[in-house]
């Protein structure tokens, strides 16, 4: 029996990091950070859309395939296969970060003297189609190999003669799809299906799945989830990234609220940030009870500050499907009017079946404002020398660091005296401890 995977995304990988102009950046809370994390990247203008859809299917190839509801029949041309390698790229462009600056000497500011810082077989698809399929209400309407993968179209007329088609056909069905399968055929939605060809991708050279595009223009801007979640364990993270002409997006039938940000946090956070980042997330997640999609970055993708990775060329942005640019600068709009540099929505939501009952909605804003998940380390200054400015600099320590630890305890539910011991260790590590042997640091009372 084949396996029917259900889930449509895969992980995003990590790449090198990049300064910036003030401060610089210390470390991305990208996509690689959360288990199970599916990826999704939806170009939109007008009723056009390009998505691009990254699988997180772990396992031989020959066990993949997946079910996506799409809202038309797909001709051939407008089927793609993608790079992995620019979606990675996206999500480290639009990943939340960590800054760090260094306090000056308040002594030479006072001077005017202050310095820059910058279990299964393959699935048999049928050869055509026939006298089964029309008797269970199933019509194949496309069939295509794209790349490594084999593709159908599928339409039908009710969720139980589509179940038993998919059945029969090797898939296995987890409980509960009847019912969701039937949602999406009321409204008129089509069932794009693919599976991995063997052949073809071992004649490509291709070691690893490639994530799948599709263009297609429909009024609906909408991202199907409710069929992934039926034979899924727990809960499950997505991160879409939605790329507009105009402005940023949001979803119309959930909650979207922006994530804290600009927060100044204890410097020991920076050896931490991948635990601070799932728990910081996870305590958004319980406050609001699991009921808000989050925005994590909204931005001209032209420019950035701080970058987390530099602005994506115009090259990837085409393999995207950002299909209104011209030749221009590399990830700025090029020349005519109409050549805009899109603009970057990266949502992120954990959602379950019982919080999220229905598929999300999107719609596109006019609003531009950029926004983005950061957060702050500021190093103490650690000189000794003596003036009016040092001292009044060194009394103001104490309220920053007590600020800095409430920051961090809000944000992720940690309690207060477990910080401030940290904080502690910490400031006493990177203090009078510099000046002491290794061997000295280990047992120093």
């Amino acid at each position: 029996m084949k396996r029917l995977c259900l889930a449509l995304w895969l992980c995003a990988a990590l790449p090198s990091a990049a300064h910036s102009f003030c401060g610089f950046y210390v470390a991305r809370g990208d996509a690689k950070l959360f288990n199970q994390a599916s990826q999704v990247v939806l170009v939109r203008d007008g009723d056009r859309t390009v998505m691009t859809m990254a699988n997180d299917f772990q396992g031989e190839p020959k066990e993949f395939a997946i079910v996506v509801p799409v809202p038309t029949v797909l001709e051939k041309d407008q089927i793609h296969v993608g790079d992995k390698a620019v979606l990675d790229h996206l999500d480290a462009y639009s990943a939340p970060r960590l800054v760090e600056y260094f306090d000056e000497n308040p002594c030479a500011m006072a001077d005017g003297l202050v310095s820059r810082a910058g279990n299964s077989s393959a699935l048999k698809m049928s050869e055509a189609p026939g006298r089964r399929e029309r008797s269970l209400g199933v019509t194949i309407e496309a069939r295509y190999t794209v790349g490594e993968y084999d593709i159908l179209i599928l339409s039908a007329k009710q969720s139980s003669g589509l179940e038993t088609w998919l059945i029969e056909s090797g898939y296995s069905i987890p409980p509960g799809a009847t019912r969701v399968l039937g949602a999406y055929i009321r409204q008129g939605m089509k069932f794009f299906v693919a599976k991995v060809n063997l052949k073809e991708q071992q004649k490509l050279g291709f070691s690893y799945l490639r994530p799948i595009q599709v263009a297609y223009e429909s009024p609906k801007f909408m991202l199907p989830i409710r069929l992934g979640m039926v034979n899924a364990e727990g809960s499950q993270e997505l991160f879409v990234y939605a790329l507009t002409r105009k402005g940023r997006v949001e979803t119309t039938n959930y909650r979207t609220v922006k994530l804290p940000s600009d927060l100044d946090l204890p410097v020991f956070i920076k050896s931490e940030f991948a635990s601070f980042y799932r728990a910081m997330f996870a305590h958004q997640v319980a406050k609001d009870d699991m009921q808000a999609v989050y925005t994590e970055y909204a931005w001209d993708m032209g420019w950035c500050d701080p970058c987390a990775s530099e602005p994506l060329s115009n090259q990837e942005l085409r393999q995207l499907g950002v299909f209104w640019l011209d030749d221009g600068a590399p990830g700025r709009a090029g020349r005519g009017a109409a050549a805009t540099a899109p603009f970057i929505t990266r949502l992120h939501v954990r959602y379950d079946r019982d919080h999220f009952p229905e598929d999300l909605v999107f719609q596109e804003t006019a609003d531009r404002t950029n926004f983005q998940g950061r957060y702050v380390l500021r190093h103490e200054w650690k000189g000794t020398e003596d003036c009016p400015a040092a001292n009044a600099y060194r009394a103001k320590l104490r309220e920053r660091r007590a600020q800095e630890a409430r920051n961090l305890a809000e944000l992720t539910g940690w309690g207060l005296e477990g910080i401030r011991g940290k904080m502690a260790v910490a400031a006493d590590w990177s203090s009078s401890d510099d000046r002491l042997k290794w061997w000295q640091r280990i047992w120093k009372d």
